[in-house]
Parts: C-alpha cells; sequence; structure tokens
C-alpha cells in the first residue's frame, strides 16, 4: 500500500483538477473566439464587397436614367388640351390607294396642337416637329397628355419659353421627364407650396431648387435623387 493521501493533498489535487478543467475550457473558448473573428472578418470583408457591389449598380442604374432622359430631351408633354381622335369613317375617307391612312389624317393630333397654341400666340413650325400624339391615359381622372418631339433642341426650348402665354388656359407644356425626376420635381413643388424652398424648375430636363436664406445661403441646386 501506497501512502495514505493527507485532507490537504487532497485538496491539492481538487484544485490542481479545476485548474486543468478551466484551462481546457479557457482553450477551448480562445478556439471559440478566434472563429468568431475569423466570421467577423468574413463579414466585415463581404459588406465592404456588397457595398462596393451596390455602389457600382447605383451607378449603372443612374446612367441608365441618364440615357432614358437624354432620349427625351427633345419632348415636351402638353397636358389638359383634348384633342379630337380621328373617327374611323374619317380615316376611311382619307385613305389613300396604297390602303394606309393619308397624311392629313396621321397628322391630325399635330394640326389640332398648333392650332389651339396659335390661338394663344404660339407660334410652332411644323416642321421643327418630329412627332405629335396622344399618350395612354392610366385613369379615367387623369388629364390628357400629349407627346411632341422636336427635331432639335432649341425648337422645343423656343417653345418651352412661349409657355407663359397659356397662362390662365388650364394648359401646360413642360419637359418629357422620366418618372425618377417626374418624383422629384413634383416634390420640390410640394417643397416649394411648404415654404420650405424658394422656387423650382427644370432646365434641359434638369430638376433646380432654389435654397431659402440670405443670397449667400440662397444657392441653387442640381437635385438628381429623391432623398
Amino acid at each position: 500500500m501506497g501512502p495514505r493521501k493527507t485532507p490537504a493533498s487532497e485538496d491539492l489535487d481538487d484544485i490542481k483538477k479545476s485548474l486543468d478543467f478551466l484551462s481546457e475550457e479557457v482553450t477551448a473558448i480562445r478556439l471559440h473566439q478566434n472563429n468568431i473573428l475569423d466570421l467577423v472578418k468574413e463579414v466585415k470583408s463581404l459588406r465592404l464587397s456588397n457595398e462596393e457591389e451596390d455602389k457600382r449598380i447605383a451607378a449603372l442604374e443612374n446612367r441608365v436614367a441618364e440615357l432614358e432622359q437624354y432620349s427625351k430631351i427633345n419632348d415636351v408633354i402638353i397636358t389638359g388640351l383634348r384633342v379630337k381622335p380621328s373617327s374611323y369613317a374619317s380615316a376611311v375617307a382619307a385613305t389613300n390607294t396604297v390602303g394606309e391612312p393619308s397624311v392629313e389624317v396621321l397628322d391630325s393630333t399635330e394640326k389640332q396642337v398648333t392650332s389651339f397654341l396659335r390661338t394663344k400666340g404660339i407660334e410652332v413650325d411644323c416642321d421643327t416637329v418630329e412627332a405629335c400624339h396622344p399618350l395612354p391615359r392610366r385613369g379615367k381622372d387623369d388629364k390628357p397628355a400629349i407627346i411632341m418631339r422636336f427635331t432639335k433642341r432649341k425648337y422645343k426650348l423656343a417653345l418651352l419659353k412661349q409657355g407663359r402665354l397659356l397662362k390662365g388656359s388650364d394648359v401646360f407644356i413642360n419637359e418629357h421627364l422620366t418618372k425618377k425626376n417626374a418624383d422629384i420635381a413634383r416634390k420640390a413643388r410640394f417643397l416649394r407650396k411648404q415654404g420650405k424652398i424658394q422656387s423650382t424648375w427644370t432646365t434641359n430636363c434638369k430638376v433646380f431648387v432654389k435654397l431659402n436664406g440670405t443670397p449667400e445661403e440662397a444657392k441653387v441646386l442640381v437635385v438628381r435623387d429623391i432623398a
């Protein structure tokens, strides 16, 4: 038989066993911590990668929006003017020998629009108009809208400058904005009505706002995003 252990030596053995157990627990915890740190690094890396990807996607979306807007740069939208559609009978009567509608029928919307504008003192050279037709109405309460496309931007600008002559007629001429820019322009007009900005307008299909404040504070800004 070996030497009999004293109570003190038994306590030391228990303490040693506890320390060994704690050491194993600490080692396991450190391993878990290392795994967690590795996962955190991976998450940060993925987050940075996603942020870069989001920026790239946003840049591409902005580019697409710019190209879409540029395709409408020579257009105006006329609202509040009701034009009479060509009836089937008149279209048949005006059909040429080839079986296609005559130029007069195709130009009926353009003629009605230019005739109305002349009554307001606004002259439009039909040779500068590339297309003119009504846009589909989304709802019964929507005002009729007509798109008029010019061959060059300067002819569009010339018409817009005469838009003030329509005051009081409930007919309006505006640039043909994309949905994104139209939403920005609508929000800007709302802010102007609330008195949060001095004024807002569009030029070359870009939305401008003039801030409130002193001449130094009343800056003119181009707004490219609704935020």
